[in-house]
């Protein structure tokens, strides 16, 4: 019998009506799914339990007038060589606000102004710490834009070259739960390899 050579994944074609009108849906219902046939050593780890110490961080989400992100390379332990959101601990006797304000300068050389909330994240940290991660809105007040303290690089990234960097993981979902990044961006991420197999290409 001639194969299919059109034959993908039953996970990325098996979408309902339901789910084409509601696409974030289609996505959570396709990753659990991909997930639940995967050996159970293979899916990523959750983190709801803490050995050590849960530590309190802020970070900031800056977008220029092109709509690029802000980003840093982070230089050390334990997300050295990822590119994540500027920021970090929020020393004693600080706000969120006050310890956004230094770290952004540390780290990118800019000042900025605090805005609101848009979610906070739990990461794993050093020795079994968890890293309390609560993300802020911001905008730039002066400074120039160059990599300090624990960044390596630090750069404006349009929406696009995101799927070319090695990002933190969660961000881009995260971002995209915030309204942040566009859903349309994160769904044309997701279908990717379905493009790369219709064309004949390999990842």
């Amino acid at each position: 019998m001639r194969a299919n050579r059109w034959q993908v994944p039953q996970y990325f074609i098996d979408v309902t009506k339901s789910q084409l009108l509601n696409p974030t849906r289609a996505v959570t219902d396709m990753v659990s799914r991909t997930l639940s046939r995967l050996p159970r050593r293979c899916r990523a780890p959750i983190l709801n339990r803490v050995s050590g110490s849960v530590i309190p961080c802020v970070g900031g989400v800056i977008k220029d007038d092109e709509g690029r992100l802000l980003l840093i390379k982070r230089g050390h332990a334990p997300s050295a060589g990822l590119w994540s959101l500027p920021g970090g601990r929020i020393e004693p006797g600080e706000t969120d606000a006050e310890a956004l304000v230094r770290e952004m300068r540390e780290e990118t050389g800019l000042a900025v102004e605090p805005g609101r909330l848009l979610g906070s994240v739990r990461r794993p940290g050093q020795r079994g710490d968890a890293l309390d991660i609560r993300d802020y809105a911001a905008t730039v007040t002066g400074g120039t834009l160059h990599a300090g303290d624990d960044a390596a690089e630090a750069r404006w990234v349009a929406p696009g070259e995101l799927d070319s960097l090695p990002i933190t993981e969660g961000l881009v979902e995260a971002l995209t739960d915030w309204g942040v990044l566009s859903q349309r961006r994160h769904l044309s991420s997701y279908f990717f390899p379905l493009a790369l197999i219709r064309s004949g290409c390999s990842v």
